[in-house]
């Protein structure tokens, strides 16, 4: 593989800056539709199990395509990877806000899913190697803490602009095609100007050059699955990977579950600017929060290397037990309650936004080689997409099924509390449980994330003898 010399831009890797406004415009592209429910809602005549279906099909395509990004970064240059993703996603985005009937909509956003799959594991892969051990949860931190301004910022453009039309168009469709243009012209600069590092650094995995070379010389489409195949065993034979991605499995339903806050203060009777605030009171908490965690995990990692990290991110799932209990129990459903629920949100997104910075990517980098990592964040997003995308589509269901939601009850102006009571019981039981059971998880990581991190460092001395 071919040494590059990276670009810097004020003495920062121009690569990790447009890397990080890749991140930017995923966060806002996933706040787009959830901000905008209401209005999709009344524009295609669907209640909450509708909306969930359409969370659910595009997390459980972009969960179970998410391998793919591993297979393709095997045998691609990184960079070609992010930038084939996110069109796909740009493309499917200004779909979204072009359709005119509801399946039309489910189909753009099943597509949507799929470019995710090829972004994400590649993206996080991207940072793992761009840091050394000692930082990286800082560098997943500054990762997610960006990426959710963004997210701010796609939420609250959505939000303000479903209240309006332009040029004879309403608001949120115009929402998705500027987010789509401004997400293509990203995809075209990660394609211009971004260097993978391992074009940047002569030390890194020597092997892995070495078997790109081999595929240069010898591309076959079975040589190509079966070196995935190989990747994949090595992946799933680790122990710390199946543990974080079982406590996944129930740590991502709440989050999934909360696309619904949206629709949630809307039927309080919040209107479009204060439901916009307030959501970006709570992606704001959720972005100094993952920043925090990751370097939080990163200094205890120092003091307790074995147990340092797993500690942070269960003292963050356990704090989203109460939170959750106070918000959607506690908090009198009214507007009143914006001050009690602006800060309530602001410092719940603070501490339950630890465990994927402190714990859950840094850990996934020490665990295998380094030619393996796109694979084994690839395999986690497709447990943990599959699998929580099930959370959107349930807690519809468990609002309108057992708690009485109706939909045609609903006021478009002035919303309908007892909808939003039913939709906050449907809320507290997909997050409630699924925050403790995470919490729970964690626990033998504490035993398995030393075997795996000591077995890591062997093979590489190992094997950097032999070379």
């Amino acid at each position: 593989m071919a040494i590059m010399k990276a670009r810097t831009f004020f003495g920062v890797s121009l690569s990790l800056i447009i890397i990080n406004l890749v991140a930017v415009m995923e966060r806002a592209d996933e706040n787009l539709l959830p901000s905008v429910y209401k209005e999709v809602s009344e524009a295609f005549g669907a209640g909450p199990a509708d909306l969930g279906y359409l969370s659910f099909t595009r997390n459980f395509v972009r969960g179970i395509s998410s391998p793919l990004a591993g297979v393709l970064v095997i045998n691609y240059d990184r960079s070609t990877v992010l930038a084939t993703g996110t069109f796909f996603w740009a493309f499917a985005t200004a779909a979204v806000g072009a359709s005119r009937h509801f399946r039309q909509v489910a189909f753009w956003r099943a597509v949507n899913g799929f470019g995710l799959a090829i972004v994400i594991p590649a993206l996080q892969s991207f940072i793992a190697d761009s840091y050394k051990d000692a930082a990286r949860g800082a560098g997943f931190g500054f990762l997610h803490l960006i990426g959710h301004m963004g997210g701010i910022g796609g939420g609250v453009l959505a939000t303000v602009m479903a209240g309006h039309e332009f040029w004879g168009m309403p608001g949120w469709r115009c929402a998705f095609i500027l987010m789509a243009t401004l997400s293509a012209l990203i995809g075209y600069f990660v394609l211009l100007f971004v260097v993978d590092p391992r074009r940047t650094d002569p030390t890194t995995d020597a092997s892995s050059d070495r078997e790109a070379l081999v595929y240069k010389d010898n591309i076959s489409v079975a040589s190509v699955w079966m070196e995935a195949l190989k990747a994949m065993k090595a992946v799933v034979k680790v122990k710390t990977f199946r543990i974080i991605v079982l406590q996944g499995l129930v740590g991502s339903l709440p989050w999934t579950s909360m696309v619904f806050f949206t629709l949630w203060f809307q039927l309080i009777g919040f209107d479009h600017n204060s439901t916009a605030s307030l959501l970006s009171l709570f992606a704001a908490g959720v972005a100094m929060g993952s920043f925090l965690g990751g370097a939080l995990g990163d200094r205890i990692s120092r003091v307790y290397p074995n147990s340092g990290r797993i500690l942070c991110a269960q003292f963050s799932a356990f704090m989203g037990i109460p939170f959750t209990w106070f918000l959607l129990r506690v908090i009198p459903q009214s507007v009143s309650s914006y001050y009690t629920f602006a800060i309530t949100l602001f410092l719940m997104g603070l501490s339950i936004s630890w465990c994927n910075t402190a714990a859950n990517a840094p850990m996934f980098a020490e665990v295998v080689p380094a030619k393996n990592r796109t694979m084994i964040y690839a395999f986690d997003r497709a447990c943990e997409g599959s699998f929580s995308a099930f959370a959107a589509p349930m807690v519809g269901i468990l609002s309108e099924k057992l708690y009485g939601y109706n939909p045609k009850s609903v006021d478009p102006t002035n919303g309908s509390l007892p909808e939003a009571l039913a939709l906050s019981k449907g809320l507290f039981t997909m997050m409630a449980v699924p925050f403790g059971l995470c919490c729970l998880f964690y626990t033998p990581a504490h035993w398995f994330f030393r075997r795996d991190r000591l077995n890591v460092r062997m093979a590489s001395l190992k094997e950097t003898e032999l070379i």
